[in-house]
């Protein structure tokens, strides 16, 4: 086990370094862009650019230094000769308080003076030994392991995607009434992994789903998750009018997803946030009449600035 902690503290300080590495590259590209600038440029403009490019330049080298240091400690967790080095290298690492990290170093630091029953305990986890599918495999994640437990979001967003991505992750009835079910779990971060998953699996069949009865099912279930992450998805399929088929009274008949988008539209109204106002404002154009008269009507009915929601929805349910 100690092994394992060990090694989700290397990955989280090469995340660390990854994640400068992302503003290296930020900065080359604005390095770049002042290369370009610089030629059309009159001397004013030019020594100014000449100040940020010198400024960059000095940036860049200390992310650079910044990285390798980060790499380093990465490969100096596997090294170290004996236990009493390896409490105190953790301890170094968690004096830095980077929230990032934090987590990870914690958990090892528990595997190293957890006793020998309390390890076999967590090796031998009937939780971890139930969770055979892929759904039971994630929310056990999210219940136990640092990354999905730490303090940033994104890593539990960016863990939802790569779920609801996975092939035929999305058409899988089960593994979405799995993930569903966890929506009213007593562990936060558990219910949270959760909502993201689902809003993902649901985005996947609402927008690319060519079957609309389907494709509004999970439409009508985005709207009862109570989680801001999915707001962007309503907006997306309110601002994406898409045909399909649907079941009619002869068999498979082709239709657009005008309903989806009007259930789309409704919950944006109690959502009511700035991003869900620009969405509907941007609604005076559609194709659709009935989307713009609701835009309108709901944006004459509440005119100021939308800063919140109107009501919360609940747990999960489906709506008619």
């Amino acid at each position: 086990m100690i092994g394992l902690g060990l090694r989700q503290v290397q990955d989280a300080l090469n995340r660390k370094a990854d994640e400068i590495q992302r503003e290296f590259v930020a900065a080359s590209e604005r390095l770049d862009e002042i290369s370009r600038l610089m030629v059309e440029s009159g001397d004013d403009d030019r020594r100014t650019l000449r100040a940020e490019q010198a400024s960059l330049r000095e940036r860049q080298q200390a992310l650079a230094d910044e990285i390798n240091q980060w790499r380093e400690r990465g490969r100096r967790v596997l090294t170290q000769p004996g236990q009493g080095s390896l409490r105190a290298y953790l301890n170094d690492l968690l004096a830095l308080e980077d929230a990032l990290i934090t987590p990870a170093v914690k958990h090892a630091l528990y595997l190293l003076d957890a006793p020998e029953d309390e390890l076999a305990r967590l090796a031998e986890s009937p939780e971890r030994a139930s969770a055979v599918t892929p759904a039971g495999r994630l929310l056990t994640r999210a219940r136990t392991e640092y990354d999905l437990r730490g303090a940033d979001p994104a890593v539990r967003l960016r863990t939802a995607v790569e779920f609801a991505n996975r092939p035929g992750m999305a058409q899988d009835e089960d593994a979405i009434a799995e993930i569903e079910a966890a929506l009213t779990d007593p562990d936060p971060l558990v219910r949270e992994t959760s909502a993201l998953t689902a809003i993902q699996l649901h985005r996947f069949r609402a927008l690319r789903v060519a079957d609309l009865d389907t494709a509004h099912r999970s439409t009508q279930r985005l709207a009862q998750i109570n989680n801001p992450a999915a707001i962007p998805v309503l907006i997306e399929i309110l601002e994406k009018p898409r045909t399909g088929f649907s079941t009619g009274e002869h068999g498979p008949e082709e239709r657009d997803n005008s309903r989806s988008r009007m259930v789309a539209l409704l919950r944006l109204v109690e959502w009511h946030t700035g991003d869900a106002q620009k969405a509907l404002r941007a609604r005076q154009f559609d194709r659709d009449v009935n989307i713009v008269r609701a835009a309108a009507r709901a944006l004459d009915l509440f005119p100021g600035e939308w800063t919140g929601p109107l009501k919360p929805t609940g747990s999960l349910k489906p709506r008619t």
